[in-house]
């Protein structure tokens, strides 16, 4: 059962007490992804992050927040996607509360000292260069800049060199002022706990005021004719990710959706996998997936191939598409892919990080709670006529999107594969 208080400041604590364990994972989410910047500030709302663990009231450098936690076996980390941010702190429950002041420390009081700002811009630019050299990344970024276009949804969490290079700590503290809000801000925990009295402490460590100034604007339609991102490099092994606009994650066909990503690519005995790989060799990894936010998705698949079959491969891969547009899945293999989803979901959520995660998702996006028994029951609704509709709705030459990371030239070849 998901409790929930939302607090007179407009905090909302949402809790999940776990059976047969003695953790407790408190969560922070933020609505302050990287779909609330402009250009002016692209890459603040991840700068943002790495500077709460720089020192503030209580815990007033990195070591002093390490040290912390680190001293009761915890584990802490955060992280920035494009709709919202997070820090956490897993410790044993009777540490609970100390998770709670270091993040309320943290959150409530951070300097943004100019000083460290200055050192963290090193870090941050190390970052920003390892994803630039790593293409497993940088492929799936290349695509949504290709599928979004120029808008924040389209660019990447990291930001741009000169935005690293320049902001200032006024810069960080008008973000901040204008998005890290009581109301704007879910406590997430679970694992052993008791609601109430945890909730007396959330409200005791976060006693902060303020509202939300800001909302990022709804995606807006690609009405570009590009379809491949080609990004010519000396590579060993040639990068591409291939798909398709998807869905929102509260569209009716969204699990239908993830379903038939499971089928198509989704573990080691779906489609892509043995097609792809296993009987023409032309891939080392391959996977398909999908992404799911509040107002928009994808479907992509996503393998590292033959340099030299790079064009064979992406073939293949519309080939696995083609086919599950023109044929409805087998019974058998929909139910294989159900409960493949069903037990990863129940194995995932054995852990108080992700669970908490799954539940402070859902209120801040959303603002309701999603069990697993409610997911399971979506997972469990998916029949083949609905993998069907959603392939004829979603599979199409037309909005068929492609970014490629290896040693070619001109981005006609690979434009012209992608037909069924």
């Amino acid at each position: 059962m998901i409790n929930k208080t939302t607090l007179k400041n407009g905090l909302r604590v949402v809790t999940q007490t776990l059976p047969g364990t003695k953790s407790v994972t408190v969560l922070v989410l933020v609505g302050a992804g990287s779909r609330y910047e402009n250009r002016k500030i692209n890459g603040i709302s991840h700068f943002v992050e790495h500077m709460f663990f720089k020192g503030a009231k209580k815990y007033k450098n990195t070591r002093e927040v390490s040290e912390a936690i680190d001293g009761v076996g915890g584990d802490f980390n955060a992280f920035t996607g494009k709709e919202y941010a997070g820090y956490f702190v897993k410790v044993a429950s009777r540490h609970a509360d100390l998770a709670l002041d270091v993040l309320s420390d943290m959150l409530l009081y951070a300097r943004f000292d100019q000083a460290e700002i200055n050192k963290e811009r090193g870090v941050i630019m190390e970052e920003y260069n390892m994803y630039q050299d790593t293409p497993m990344y940088q492929v799936g970024w290349d695509f949504e800049r290709l599928i979004y276009g120029d808008q924040p949804m389209g660019w990447d969490q990291v930001g741009t060199k000169e935005v690293i290079a320049s902001v200032k700590q006024e810069d960080f503290l008008k973000y901040k002022g204008k998005l890290y809000s009581p109301d704007n801000t879910v406590v997430a925990i679970a694992g052993d706990l008791d609601h109430d009295k945890i909730t007396a402490k959330v409200k005791g460590f976060f006693p902060f005021e303020g509202k939300k100034k800001l909302e990022f604007e709804a995606v807006k339609p690609n009405s570009g004719e590009r379809r491949v991102y080609l990004r010519n490099k000396k590579t060993e092994q040639a990068h591409v990710l291939l798909g398709f606009p998807g869905y929102p994650e509260e569209h009716p066909d969204h699990y239908a959706a993830k379903i038939l990503s499971i089928v198509l690519g989704g573990n080691m005995s779906s489609r892509m996998f043995l097609s792809v790989r296993e009987r023409q060799g032309l891939a080392y990894y391959i996977s398909t997936s999908t992404d799911d936010y509040s107002d928009s998705g994808t479907i992509t698949t996503n393998a590292g191939v033959t340099v030299e079959k790079v064009d064979q491969a992406i073939t293949a891969i519309m080939g696995e598409y083609k086919k599950a547009l023109d044929e409805k899945i087998p019974p058998a293999e929909a139910n294989k892919a159900r409960e493949f989803l069903k037990g990863k979901l129940v194995l995932r959520l054995e852990d108080s990080e992700e669970y908490a995660h799954l539940l402070g998702k859902f209120e801040l996006l959303y603002g309701k709670g999603k069990t697993l028994d409610e997911i399971i029951r979506h997972v469990d609704s998916v029949t083949p006529a609905d993998m069907a509709r959603v392939a004829k709705d979603l599979f199409r030459p037309d909005k068929t999107y492609l970014s490629v990371i290896g040693p070619y030239d001109g981005e006609d070849r690979f434009a012209k594969l992608l037909k069924f």
